[in-house]
């Protein structure tokens, strides 16, 4: 059923819905347009609106090949709305749900388009805070790059922002998608340029992997992940595009390199991964006989603060992400101590398609038998030795005592 939104603007049909709002297919003065409605209770938080009216002219600012950029701004009674070029396409999740992972240049290639994105975001000094694969979309009708890639464009700009007030969060809270929280921002620091690169090189390890590198188990869990855990490297891949995830995916967020330089640096990789297939590797835990992981110590959501799920699409035609994602998650910061351990079982080591899971029932079983094998050799061995030295004492069992060589002075009568 269409509605009007302002005195521009009809929305015709749902697209998608995520913990934003409803984007719908519009139309408006100049033909087709995307048009995300934001929910009923952030229009009507009215320093909500002064701050997205506020934040209008860095929105509308933004123009760059590989951004949906924002036409207009919409106000209008309980409407609160981003009208947004339409991408005749799919969004990343939607690719990467079919395709589980990419090949290397594909994935490289798409991050890239996404990089230059940020590149011109942060020069007009824009963070994004929220990159993630729902909110990168693919452009079915643009010209195929490498790994037959189609051109990808980052949206959804300023919405975390928007939200993210002072009075909503306050210095207790953060707002993100835990998969993707760079660790500054776990431990309360305010979001820079880095903490995009951060999101960015997840992204690609996911893109990669087929699963991102502290996911997985409760959102606590993940964001302590984030703080304690050094990243696991993934078999097969080449060392010189490992080198720069791990730099991207440093803890600190001055190690990390700058947009522009990730662009450069991942176009320079490309012609070496040319031909190159996805990585065959298993994601931890994915084994039916491996059985459930150990639980996790979590920092436990605040009462009444409920997780919201689900992604927003700005396409015709393309499905929400799995709905048991944690896509956009409020939550407070983890204290100190939350975040000192790690706690066992909260590794998520890839392997080599075939291994065991470490700390899986798989695992225990393979080393029980090693331990069994090892056990039987001991006792084998023992055995060897014990029949040696029965052979070299006359091999009767008893103890000999003193033998008579021949050389023994007579006793004393």
């Amino acid at each position: 059923m269409a509605r009007k939104i302002g005195s521009r603007y009809t929305a015709h049909q749902i697209l998608g819905r995520g913990s934003a709002g409803t984007v719908w297919l519009g139309e408006g003065p100049e033909g087709p347009v995307a048009i995300k409605l934001l929910r009923e209770d952030l229009a009507s938080d009215q320093e909500l609106v002064s701050r997205f009216v506020g934040e209008r002219t860095a929105l509308l600012g933004l123009e760059h090949p590989r951004i949906v950029s924002v036409r207009d701004l919409v106000v209008d009674g309980n409407d609160l709305a981003l009208v947004m070029d339409l991408v005749r396409g799919t969004d990343l999740r939607t690719r990467l749900d079919r395709e589980r992972r990419l090949a290397p240049e594909a994935a490289v290639a798409i991050v890239a388009d996404v990089a230059d994105a940020l590149a011109a975001a942060h020069a007009a000094g824009v963070v994004h805070r929220d990159v993630k694969p729902e909110n990168v979309l693919l452009d079915m009708q643009g010209p195929l790059g490498p790994g037959a890639s189609h051109p990808a464009l980052l949206t959804d700009f300023g919405v975390a922002k928007l939200i993210d007030t002072p009075r909503r969060t306050r210095a207790t809270k953060i707002i993100g998608t835990p998969d993707y929280l760079a660790p500054e921002i776990v431990e309360g620091l305010p979001p820079r340029a880095s903490v995009d690169i951060y999101a960015l090189a997840t992204v690609l390890y996911e893109l990669l992997a087929g699963f991102t590198p502290f996911g997985g188990g409760h959102p606590g869990a993940v964001l302590r992940r984030h703080v304690t855990e050094t990243v696991v490297p993934l078999p097969g891949i080449p060392d010189e595009l490992w080198q720069l995830l791990v730099q991207c995916l440093a803890k600190g967020p001055a190690s990390r390199l700058r947009a522009s330089e990730l662009a450069a640096r991942l176009r320079e990789l490309l012609p070496m991964l040319a031909g190159m297939g996805p990585l065959d590797v298993d994601e931890p835990g994915d084994d039916a006989e491996d059985g459930p992981e150990e639980p996790a110590a979590a920092a436990p959501a605040p009462p009444g603060d409920p997780v919201r799920r689900g992604t927003v699409p700005l396409v015709p035609g393309a499905r929400p992400a799995d709905a048991n994602r944690d896509t956009h998650t409020s939550m407070r910061v983890p204290a100190p101590d939350e975040l000192a351990g790690g706690a066992r079982g909260t590794a998520r080591a890839p392997r080599a398609a075939g291994a065991p899971r470490p700390g899986s029932a798989r695992n225990r079983a393979v080393a029980r038998r090693r331990r069994a094998v090892l056990g039987a050799g001991a006792v084998v061995l023992a055995a060897a030795v014990g029949a040696g030295a029965w052979l070299a004492g006359g091999g009767d069992g008893d103890d000999p005592g003193p033998r008579d060589t021949g050389n023994s002075a007579p006793a004393a009568p």
